[in-house]
């Protein structure tokens, strides 16, 4: 890859994270949190896109991006209101920027049709502004600078860009590197900004340019002081060299207004002099000068030399509590894809070296059995932080769906208010990633289906507009994501009809409100007679389903008649290693997941009782819960085994349902790593994956859900005829 495409590429990678705060910005004043500082966020994320895509020449996405940022510009300056009609326009218009983005991204063409409505929209808001862009000098040209060395006025060679209110003053002293110039990054786009703040005046420093035949084609030798009149802050003018910031020495210190204070005055020989405090271009760095903690590359350390003069003992004292762990490093997905696989071959050796000592019968308190005893403890450890290295927030994923609420409702000619909770839950990438499409299909079916018309929701007493609720937390080691509504809720009288017209169901069939709801996940079933670009075509809730299940989640529905209906995602933490049982039934080995067992216990005779033909409960502290031989479940054997003979392990699904699993011995609990077994083999009944033993032996995952929905079928048949015979 050359440096120009890395370059592009991190561009791209920066804009999903301004187009992340675009959409977060948005979304508060639309909430009515509509401060300077969060305008001001948002201006400056367009104006960053525009930037950076017009150092690419994405004219597209810059024309789009300037009527955007004009018209932002407009409600920051207070010119216009950001009613409920402005901030409808743009959200929409953040949506197609990022479709712009997205169509740049893949080298793809975005038909003008996408664009040219909103851009109408946005120039009735702006007025005569809106063609700003097209008669600013471009790239540097018609603009007349002054010889090297004198102090000229921007004002002058830009014109009078911007009116603001001038009470305070800057001094910016700025030092280009080569690097630069080589990332096609051009000082006069940083002025024509600048400019636009206020009252500029700059002088250039030549004497470091080296005589001709000394001279590096591709070096930096010029340098600028400039002085700013602005009533912008110190943050807003280091925006405009966030691009830069890593390929220059930049300082900027501020003086305290003064009402008959003169402009300073730049003698026209006057030479920015090499701060010998200045942090040297990174590459002439020494090894134990870059990892030093007080050259950190930051915002606040880039302005520090200069201010230190200033008040040297508070900036000390600042830099003491800088946390240096907010700093960020973009890593390629695959290197750390490497080093979890990594660690699970070490999770797996680390249990073979224990079997070994066992097999090899050491006695306890041997040296090499505490050897190994700490091997694990550091296992766990190095586990741990790798998982915290691929887990990252749902937030991102959250965002996006905001759009499909904005989309569904337009679509359907219904008002929806969406309300987020819990983005910065953490959960592995891989599942996060794998979530957008079961997402956008929960989503769109909570404002199809859930949400009723407003005239209905009027006239049934709740407000006109309905609300959709997305929330995130962590429940007992798993990330558990709701979608909510507070619709109609289901209507199960006509899903069940639906189903027996369909032949999914029998009409003698007797099923609980549970039974009902959960049709909605067979494949075809789908309750919209008319198909639309929402729904209808009798696929949605299946494919979600299965989706979910295939990152080891599950699914559950709630629902209250007029209330609404609660869809309940429930997920694992991570995709590569749990901690979990090992068991052994009828001689195999099986692994069960430490977050579905409550406790083990040896039962007694007076706990166990008969219920049907050959279907048991367990009394637990008073309470009866079903039993369920994990042999027969498995097929490793033909007839049921004693509950007396064997351990019982008391286990619970996460919506609640409990039973008693019968196990012949308990071996151990350890970490296992998660091979895939719909990969590598098929699905399996009542399974979720295969790991490798310490022996290299292949054990079987249970998967606790399933098999207590599979045995809860046959317990729930036994309870209604033993009602039916009283």
């Amino acid at each position: 890859m050359d440096s120009m495409a890395e370059i592009k590429q991190t561009f791209f990678q920066e804009c999903d994270d301004l187009l992340g705060e675009l959409e977060t910005g948005l979304i508060d004043m639309e909430g009515g949190d509509g401060d300077c500082e969060t305008v001001a966020a948002i201006f400056r994320a367009v104006h960053s896109i525009k930037g950076g895509a017009g150092a690419f020449g994405l004219d597209k996405l810059v024309a789009f991006a300037h009527i955007f940022e004009t018209t932002l510009d407009e409600v920051r300056a207070d010119r216009l209101e950001a009613t409920p009609e402005v901030l409808s326009v743009l959200l929409r218009s953040s949506d197609v920027l990022a479709d712009l983005v997205r169509a740049a991204q893949n080298d793809e063409e975005l038909g003008d049709d996408a664009t040219a409505g909103l851009v109408e929209e946005l120039s009735a808001f702006v007025g005569d502004k809106a063609g700003a862009a097209d008669e600013a000098p471009a790239g540097g040209e018609d603009i007349s600078f002054a010889p090297l060395g004198t102090a000229i006025d921007l004002d002058d060679a830009f014109g009078d860009l911007d009116d603001v209110e001038e009470n305070q003053s800057f001094t910016i002293k700025f030092r280009p590197m080569p690097e630069l110039y080589a990332n096609a990054n051009e000082t006069v786009l940083l002025f024509r900004n600048l400019a636009q703040m206020g009252d500029v005046t700059v002088a250039c420093d030549e004497s470091q340019i080296p005589t001709l035949d000394e001279i590096d084609p591709e070096g930096a030798y010029l340098a600028w002081t400039i002085i700013v009149h602005t009533s912008h802050s110190k943050d807003e003018l280091l925006e405009i060299f966030e691009f830069v910031e890593d390929d220059c020495t930049l300082e900027i210190t501020s003086e305290e207004p003064s009402d008959d204070a003169d402009e300073p005055e730049l003698a026209d020989d006057e030479a920015l002099p090499v701060e010998e405090e200045s942090p040297p271009a990174k590459a002439d760095r020494a090894p134990d000068e870059a990892a030093s903690g007080d050259d950190v590359a930051s915002e606040d350390n880039v302005v520090s030399l200069v201010e230190k003069k200033e008040k040297p003992a508070a900036k000390e004292q600042a830099s003491k509590e800088k946390d240096t762990s907010d700093a960020t490093i973009r890593v390629n997905l695959g290197r750390i894809d490497r080093l979890v696989n990594l660690v699970g071959e070490l999770v797996i050796n680390q249990a073979m070296l224990t079997q070994g000592v066992i097999d090899a019968g050491l006695e306890r308190g041997d040296s090499v059995e505490a050897g190994l005893e700490e091997l694990k403890q550091l296992t766990r450890e190095i586990q741990d932080s790798v998982m915290a290295i691929r887990a990252q927030p749902v937030k991102a994923l959250f965002q996006r769906m905001s759009r499909i609420v904005r989309e569904a409702a337009r679509a359907t000619e219904k008002s929806v208010h969406l309300v987020m909770e819990g983005e910065m839950t953490e959960v592995d990438k891989t599942v996060v990633e794998r979530l957008a499409d079961p997402l956008t299909h929960m989503i769109r079916n909570a404002v199809d289906h859930g949400l009723e018309k407003a005239e209905t929701r009027i006239a049934n007493g709740k407000p006109a507009e309905g609300t959709v609720s997305l929330t995130a937390a962590h429940r007992s080691g798993r990330v558990v994501i709701e979608v909510s509504d507070d619709g109609a809720g289901i209507n199960r009288e006509r899903v069940r009809n639906i189903a027996i017209e369909k032949g999914l169901i029998s009409e003698e069939d007797k099923l609980s409100d549970s039974d009902i709801d959960n049709l909605l996940f067979m494949p075809g079933f789908s309750t919209v007679e008319k198909v639309s670009n929402l729904s209808g075509r009798g696929v949605g809730m299946d494919v979600v389903k299965r989706a979910i299940q295939a990152v080891g989640g599950r699914i559950m529905i709630s629902s209250q008649p007029g209330k609404g209906s609660t869809f309940s995602i429930s997920l694992p933490l991570t995709l590569a290693i749990l901690d979990g049982m090992v068991v052994e039934v009828a001689d195999q080995t099986l692994v069960v997941p430490l977050t579905a067992i409550v406790e083990t216990l040896k039962p007694t005779p007076s706990d166990t009782h008969e219920l049907g033909a050959g279907s048991k409960v367990i009394s637990i502290r008073g309470e009866f819960i079903p039993v369920i031989d994990a042999g027969l479940t498995m097929g490793y054997r033909a007839e049921p085994a004693d509950p007396l003979t064997g351990v019982v392990l008391s286990v619970e699904t996460e919506d609640g349902a409990r039973a008693a699993v019968i196990v012949d011995t308990i071996q151990d609990q350890r970490q296992v790593v998660i091979k895939s077994l719909e990969e590598n083999y098929g699905h399996v009944d009542s399974v979720a994956a295969a790991t490798i033993l310490g022996d290299g032996r292949i054990a079987l995952i249970l998967d606790v859900d399933a098999i207590i929905a599979r045995e809860g079928e046959a317990l729930s048949f036994h309870e209604n005829s033993l009602a039916a015979t009283g």
